[in-house]
C-alpha cells in the first residue's frame, strides 16, 4: 500500500523534532536506563513526558491528532529512539506501528473516529494480538477463531508474547473465520481489553528488554459487535497483517541501527580511556579493527534503512526492501553488540556497562515481526517471482 510522498511535516520542522528527541533521550531517558532495567517498568514520569511530546502518535495522521511523520521520517526517528532502552520505545511502539496502522490503513471512518485520536494522545494503549504458539511468523497459521453470531462475533483462542498486553486498552486481534464457501480467512477485530472473556496472563520474564511487557492473552468466547470487524467487511485481515508487518520491519531495522550506534559510541569511549600497560586499548590494531567493523555495520545499516523507507514510501518496493533492511540490521546489531562486549573485556560482562544490557536486548530483534529465517524466505521467494514475471 504505497504512501503519499507529500510530507505533512516539513524538513525544517522535522530537524527540530529530531533534535528535541535527541536531547530528551540523552537528558531524560538514558539516565533512567538502569532504573527501567532493575524495576522492569517505565517510570510514570517518562510515560507522561512521552505523551506531552506526541510520541504515542508520531506516525498517525494529523487529521487524527498525531504528528503525521512520513515513512522516511519515521525511520530516522526510530534510529534516534534506538539509542536508548528499547523498552522506552516499546511503550508507544504499537500505537504508532502495527496496531495503530491497522486502524488507520484499513479501518472504517467510524473506527478511525472512535479510536485514532485517543491512540495518538496515549489515552488508549493499543496492542497487536497476532502471534500464537505454532504461528509466530505466519498470519496464515493462526488458530484463534471468530464465529459469526446473530449480533456480531464470538472470538476464542490464545495469543502469545503480546507486547503491552498487561496495559492495553484495546487489542487488534487476528482470528480465522470460515466463510460461506467453507474457506478459512484471516480477519482482524478491535476488541476492548475489558470485554468479558479476555484474560491476560502475567508478564513474561525475558532475557532482555526489561520494562517492555509481553504476556499471553486468552480469548474465551469473547463477544463483540459487527462494528469490531476492521474495515466493516470480511477480506481485510490478511492484507492488514502483511502490510503492517512489512512497514514495521523498517522501524525495527531503524531501532537496530540506533542500538548499534550506541554500542559503537560506548565502545569508542571505553577504548580511549581503558589502558593495557601504558597504552589505551584503542591504540591496539585489533581493537581498532573491531571499531572499524562496528562503524561499517552502522553506516551500511543506516543507509539501508533509509533506502528501504524511501522505496516503501514511493511504492516501488513494499515487500522485499523492508525484509532486507530488517534481516541485515538486526543481524548486524548482534555482531556489533558482541564486539562491544569484547572491546570492554571483563567489564562488558558486568551490568554497570550499557553494552551488557544492549547485548541481551538486541537478541529479540531477530525474532519479532518475522524472524530472520522468515525474512530470508520473503526475500528469496519474491526474487524468484520477480524473475519469473520478467519471462
Amino acid at each position: 500500500m504505497p504512501e503519499s510522498t507529500d510530507s505533512a511535516v516539513s524538513a525544517e520542522d522535522f530537524v527540530d523534532i529530531l533534535d528535541g528527541l535527541r536531547q530528551f533521550i540523552r537528558g531524560k531517558v538514558i539516565p533512567l536506563e538502569r532504573e527501567i532495567a532493575e524495576k522492569d517498568e517505565i517510570p510514570q514520569e517518562l510515560r507522561e513526558l512521552a505523551k506531552d511530546m506526541g510520541l504515542f502518535g508520531y506516525a498517525i495522521d494529523q487529521e487524527w491528532g498525531g504528528i503525521g511523520l512520513d515513512v522516511v521520517q519515521q525511520a530516522e526517528l526510530a534510529i534516534e529512539l534506538g539509542y536508548t532502552s528499547l523498552a522506552f520505545r516499546s511503550m508507544f511502539g504499537t500505537n504508532n506501528g502495527i496496531a495503530g496502522q491497522v486502524i488507520e490503513g484499513f479501518g472504517t471512518d467510524a473506527q478511525k473516529e472512535q479510536w485514532l485520536a485517543a491512540i495518538a494522545s496515549g489515552e488508549v494503549v493499543a496492542s497487536f494480538a497476532l502471534t500464537e504458539t505454532g504461528a509466530g511468523s505466519s498470519p496464515a497459521s493462526i488458530r484463534t477463531k471468530a464465529v459469526k453470531t446473530a449480533d456480531g462475533w464470538s472470538i476464542s483462542g490464545e495469543k502469545r508474547y503480546i507486547t503491552n498486553a498487561p496495559s492495553a486498552d484495546i487489542f487488534i486481534a487476528f482470528a480465522k473465520v470460515i466463510n460461506d464457501a467453507g474457506e478459512a480467512k484471516v480477519e482482524v477485530f478491535i476488541v476492548p481489553s475489558k470485554t468479558p472473556g479476555i484474560t491476560v496472563g502475567p508478564h513474561d520474564k525475558k532475557m532482555g528488554q526489561a520494562g517492555a511487557w509481553t504476556a499471553d492473552v486468552h480469548f474465551d468466547e469473547v463477544k463483540v459487535g459487527d462494528d469490531a470487524l476492521v474495515g466493516g467487511k470480511p477480506g481485510i485481515g490478511y492484507k492488514a497483517a502483511l502490510t503492517s508487518l512489512a512497514k514495521g520491519r523498517i522501524t525495527i531495522a531503524g531501532l537496530a541501527v540506533g542500538q548499534a550506534q550506541r554500542v559503537l559510541d560506548e565502545s569508542l569511549a571505553y577504548a580511549t580511556i581503558a589502558k593495557q600497560g601504558d597504552h589505551v586499548i584503542g591504540d591496539y590494531q585489533l581493537v581498532q579493527a573491531m571499531l572499524a567493523d562496528q562503524q561499517v555495520g552502522v553506516s551500511a545499516g543506516r543507509a539501508l534503512v533509509l533506502d528501504a523507507a524511501r522505496n516503501y514510501m514511493n511504492g516501488s518496493d513494499t515487500r522485499v526492501g523492508p525484509s532486507v533492511a530488517k534481516l541485515y540490521c538486526t543481524e548486524m546489531v548482534g555482531r556489533v553488540a558482541d564486539m562491544g562486549v569484547q572491546i570492554h573485556g571483563g567489564a562488558g560482562y558486568i551490568r554497570d556497562y550499557p553494552v551488557e544490557q544492549i547485548y541481551r536486548d538486541v537478541r529479540l530483534l531477530r525474532l519479532y515481526e518475522g524472524t530472520s529465517e522468515i525474512q530470508r524466505l520473503i526475500i528469496g521467494s519474491n526474487l524468484v517471482k520477480q524473475k519469473l514475471a520478467e519471462g
